[in-house]
């Protein structure tokens, strides 16, 4: 008779006993909660959008638990067994975030919002709705749509990424030029805190400041302080024509120089993107178009509104005088050059890369631009970048060649010695580590350039005071 084989299987830590005691517990007291126990094929919600990307080869590794509530109350209770077991939550939406913000391991909870999907009211007279987190920012529009209302921000993921995340990060997009960010656009929140409870911060009402603004301090908190489960938004009519204004220039210094007319001029764009000459080369290399033998730089421009055509000669004549080739679109052309603006682009398949978020006084974008050279020639990178040009939000993407035995999961240390001194041009010149995507898990570092000690103490004393047991997606934001 032989001896039994020696288990070769790890003992579960104590983390992942107290998540399997989670799962059990949750399926006996609310078996109405979907909730799924850490497996393999829980493993694509250990990442987001940004961290996916670079993941590396982990096939038989468990995931994270996930729970499906499908009410406020469900998220409540969630959160309130997570909170008696001492188990950490992470709140996730869509799962289109880019900083890592929506990151698991397996010895954690995710509760996702994906069907917590309801229109709950529309007021047209009020011009507000009232959602749940789950809901498609581009499936919003639509139910709108019927009542001549438009829900304003619009990240680039409109129509894959949910109004929660759009919140949890806000988001910005591309007509925050004209209409701001989420942050402008959320009237009222139902929040489940830490310790399960719900309550409700803002006003329905445009105006409001009673006590501290608490709306705004959850705006923008990925999800460290609670977990929105309704939100109050701010609606705008639809504007009665739109219209897309091009202007070409001959090098990508003129085109950023050129973006001061636009300030200077009377007109107020929806939305002014603004393209350097790598980028034309990579839209059309990705896309089959014709771009750059329009020019070395473009800025695309979106006007809205009554007066349509007095703003079109208003703006062309003031890009004009700036130097550049302007043409105001047909419809159809300008449904296309913006859908290349958000989906034209393609990522390299054999080169290293980073993406950005930086942002900057909107005065302050030619000095970004012509930083490039010098800091391509010092680390041996190539860099490009398209920009939110109406608020100064770039998203610049480094490059650097793979070489022969370069190990995958090891990118070279030239390319994030990059990404930093591109951020500290940034924070130089006024600006800030992300204008949009959020710090999540990915920026940290970054994020400790640009906030003094005594603000992250702060920072985390106001999380504290809402998460004392700190499960709230640890590790994330600040």
């Amino acid at each position: 008779m032989t001896s039994a084989e020696p288990e070769t299987r790890p003992r579960p830590t104590h983390t992942q006993r107290a998540v399997d005691s989670f799962v059990l517990e949750l399926s006996a007291r609310h078996p109405g909660i979907e909730v799924l126990a850490p497996t393999p094929e829980t493993g694509s919600y250990r990442y987001d959008a940004a961290t996916a990307k670079t993941a590396a080869p982990d096939a038989g590794t468990d995931g994270p638990a996930v729970v499906f509530p499908a009410s406020a109350g469900e998220v409540q209770q969630v959160v309130r067994l997570a909170a008696e077991l001492g188990v950490s939550v992470v709140p996730r939406g869509a799962g289109t975030g880019l900083s890592g913000g929506a990151t698991a391991t397996a010895g954690q909870v995710v509760v996702s919002t994906e069907r917590l999907t309801a229109v709950i009211e529309v007021s047209p007279l009020d011009e507000v709705a009232v959602v749940e987190p789950g809901l498609i920012n581009a499936e919003l529009n639509a139910r709108l749509a019927p009542h001549g209302l438009f829900y304003a921000p619009d990240p680039a993921s409109f129509d894959i990424s949910s109004i929660g995340g759009n919140i949890a990060t806000n988001a910005g997009g591309l007509r925050c030029a004209k209409y701001g960010v989420t942050r402008e656009s959320v009237l009222a929140l139902d929040v489940v805190l830490a310790d399960g409870s719900l309550v409700s911060v803002g006003h329905r009402s445009i105006k409001g400041v009673t006590g501290l603004d608490l709306t705004s301090l959850f705006v923008g908190s990925e999800g460290i302080l609670g977990i929105v489960v309704r939100a109050t938004v701010r609606l705008r009519p639809i504007p009665v024509a739109r219209k897309t204004v091009t202007a070409f220039f001959d090098s990508t210094a003129a085109g950023a120089k050129g973006l001061s007319a636009i300030t200077l001029s009377p007109v107020r764009p929806a939305a002014i993107e603004f393209f350097d000459t790598p980028t034309l080369e990579n839209i059309d290399s990705y896309s089959g178009t014709g771009l750059r033998a329009r020019g070395a730089a473009l800025i695309l421009i979106e006007l809205d509104g009554y007066g349509i055509e007095a703003q079109s000669a208003d703006l062309a004549a003031a890009l004009t005088a700036a130097g550049g080739r302007v043409t105001v679109e047909s419809d159809d052309d300008g449904v296309r050059l913006w859908e290349l603006r958000r989906s034209g682009r393609g990522l390299p398949k054999d080169k290293w890369y980073i993406g950005e978020d930086i942002a900057v006084p909107k005065s302050r974008l030619p000095e970004v631009y012509a930083a490039f050279p010098a800091l391509e020639a010092r680390f041996g990178v190539d860099i490009s970048a398209v920009s939110h040009a109406g608020d100064g939000n770039l998203h610049p993407l480094i490059t650097l060649d793979r070489q022969p035995g370069d190990d995958p999961a090891q990118p070279p240390a030239a390319l994030q010695e990059a990404a930093t001194e591109l951020v500290r041009v940034a924070l130089s010149l006024g600006g800030t580590v992300t204008g949009e995507h959020g710090i999540g898990s990915i920026k940290q570092d970054w994020a400790a350039l640009e906030l003094s000690p005594r603000i992250r103490q702060a920072q985390h004393a106001i999380k504290s005071a809402l998460d004392p047991q700190a499960l709230l997606n640890p590790g994330k934001a600040i």
